[in-house]
């Protein structure tokens, strides 16, 4: 079922299907559906036209429940924390649209983060409803993303990620690895792990690689330039972390920290997507996109 509601400042709306059931109203659905919200909210959302149908007429707080239908709404976060970090478009054409995240930015809404994340700062920019990620880096990570203008064409970049034909390469500083000959080439078996979020090596054949090679050393710690040959999720994190050394400020691995305060963005994790290089599938055109950030050493690095 396609949706034609537009977005609201950048946000597009949310839906629920609604399932058969005794409820006499709307509201007394969405107050037992959604028991974290309090009941005046929903009552306002309805009041205010901000829960649609299909049609993009609204409901009402007294409208009768019937199922079998689909409801839209729009996200609302209070008090979301303001990342005073700004985003920087490398390259824009018809199809594509090349983007400079900074740390602490996360590329599309999730949990507490809507308002204050790449995709819908770039919507409400460019005034834009079919913008899409290609793919997508940490909230922590900087560095190069991609996006399509365009819904019908997303596919044809996404293959190119997943047959190998985006060549990405990343930034990291870390404790210096001792041992190792550059270049090296890890490779491992990631699985999910607990918490959720995290992920572990376990035994077994390898579903990820990453292409390592030293930059420079300042003291204890190294810059490394890694090049991922395949796409696991916090693949680049994880590997360092099983040579024995996880990146500069990484609060997952190899261990997970306290989360920070909302607000706090002291101390971004030493990670930096610093370029990625392809030919593009519809214009043939050779792309080579390079972040501007650069990762720094602390001031003693001894």
């Amino acid at each position: 079922m396609q949706c034609n509601l537009p977005h609201k400042e950048g946000v597009s709306p949310s839906y629920l299907n609604l399932p058969k059931g005794s409820w006499e109203t709307i509201l007394d659905f969405l107050i037992e559906r959604f028991p974290h919200i309090d009941a005046s909210v929903w009552h306002y959302r309805l009041s205010s036209g901000g829960v649609l149908m299909q049609s993009g007429q609204s409901y009402r707080p007294d409208t009768p429940y019937k199922g079998g239908q689909r409801l839209y709404y729009y996200r609302q976060l209070d008090n979301e924390a303001v990342v005073p970090f700004k985003e920087k478009i490398l390259y824009q054409d018809e199809y594509l649209i090349a983007v400079d995240k900074p740390h602490f930015l996360s590329v599309v809404p999730a949990g507490k983060y809507l308002q204050q994340t790449l995709l819908v700062r770039l919507k409400r920019a460019l005034q834009l409803d079919t913008i899409s990620p290609m793919h997508r880096i940490d909230r922590e990570t900087a560095g190069v993303v991609l996006f399509s203008k365009q819904v019908e064409i997303r596919g044809m970049y996404q293959k190119m990620f997943q047959n190998h034909q985006m060549h990405k390469t990343y930034e990291a500083i870390a404790p210096t690895l001792h041992g190792l000959q550059y270049p090296h080439v890890h490779r491992s078996r990631i699985v999910k792990s607990t918490p959720f979020f995290c992920m572990q090596e376990v035994s077994g054949e390898a579903n990820s690689e990453t292409k390592i090679e030293l930059m420079e050393t300042q003291g204890k710690l190294s810059r490394y330039c890694l090049k991922p040959m395949t796409g696991k999720q916090h693949q680049l994190r994880v590997h360092l972390s099983a040579l024995g050394q996880g990146i500069l400020n990484d609060p997952f691995y190899p261990e997970v920290l306290p989360e920070k305060p909302q607000g706090n963005f002291d101390n971004p994790l030493q990670l930096l997507a610093k370029s990625i290089a392809f030919t593009d599938p519809i214009t043939h055109k050779e792309h080579y996109f390079e972040s501007q950030h650069q990762l720094k050493f602390p001031c003693s690095t001894q």
